[in-house]
């Protein structure tokens, strides 16, 4: 199996998070955003991730915005990412997929190439909270992912009016862009995918 557990601590935020990879979807999710935690039990379910993350914050203590929880969020779920692909034997490395949600469309492209990179093209200043959560963290949000896990990530809205559909189809095509990646190809499990032997 593969999984990753964290433990995160700064000045701002304390995370307790375990993933499993080879999982079946199942969430458990607590950030006291509920924006958020609706987000991040949608990318569990459509990555079939087993997601486990208590998150507290200077949102909760100093009323503060969601800033710092979603961020260092982000980047607890990337570390552990990368950690639980370990050397990355097998994986099919690349995932792409468009979500219609609504009246938006989205599609997430990336490549777990451990070049980290971001291509974010949406727009989600309509409503800039939704409930607790600062709707211009979004693009944040995938930047601290990719980063921390080492992915190639292209998010594109080709169009939406509602920010909560865009956000939410932001999330379920990444989940499900990374289900596809991380799979393993048993055709060729026992190599990296990359002509250079490494990623």
């Amino acid at each position: 199996m593969r999984t990753a557990s964290l433990n995160r601590q700064t000045k701002e935020t304390q995370i307790s998070l375990e993933l499993n990879l080879d999982g079946t979807g199942k969430a458990d999710i607590s950030t006291n955003i509920g924006f958020l935690d609706h987000m991040l039990t949608l990318l569990a379910f459509h990555s079939d991730f087993d997601l486990s993350l208590v998150a507290h914050g200077d949102h909760e203590t100093l009323g503060m915005d969601s800033h710092h929880v979603i961020e260092d969020v982000a980047i607890a779920i990337g570390k552990c990412i990368n950690e639980a692909l370990g050397e990355r034997l097998g994986i099919r490395r690349y995932g792409s997929f468009t979500v219609p949600m609504d009246e938006a469309l989205v599609t997430c492209d990336l490549d777990i190439s451990g070049r980290p990179f971001l291509v974010f093209n949406a727009d989600v200043s309509t409503n800039p909270k939704l409930g607790g959560y600062d709707t211009e963290m979004t693009g944040e949000f995938f930047r601290a992912l990719a980063f921390n896990a080492g992915i190639t990530l292209h998010l594109n809205e080709h169009y939406g009016q509602n920010t909560h559909h865009i956000i939410e189809g932001m999330f379920k095509s990444t989940a499900r862009a990374l289900k596809m990646a991380v799979s393993i190809d048993k055709d060729k499990i026992d190599l990296i995918p990359s002509s250079k032997g490494i990623l």
